[in-house]
């Protein structure tokens, strides 16, 4: 069973490092966006490539307003996410060694 629990170990590392990326992929576009950058620089270009998917979702929930809260929901979600998910599997994970 210890490799069950190692396995599940492994995603919850996996997961973690893919949302904390993420977390900081949407920071840095919302800061960038601050200060109107080029849209053909390719550093802009894959934040914003990186981030949409995450952040089109959430905004069509969110009611029209001059502010762009989607990245705040995205960063709830994800801190959600890393307590919730990633905690249980590293739970899962050390009651299975």
């Amino acid at each position: 069973m210890f490799l069950l629990g190692n396995l599940f170990i492994a995603l919850a590392g996996i997961l973690d490092i893919v949302l904390t990326a993420l977390y900081w992929l949407i920071l840095v576009r919302a800061l960038v966006s601050w200060v109107n950058p080029d849209p053909f620089n390719p550093i802009v270009q894959l934040l914003h490539q990186a981030t949409e998917p995450i952040l089109e979702p959430i905004r069509r929930f969110l009611p029209p307003s001059g502010i762009d809260f989607s990245p705040l929901v995205a960063f709830l979600v994800i801190y959600a996410t890393r307590a919730f998910l990633v905690k249980s599997l590293l739970d899962i994970g050390y009651r299975f060694q």
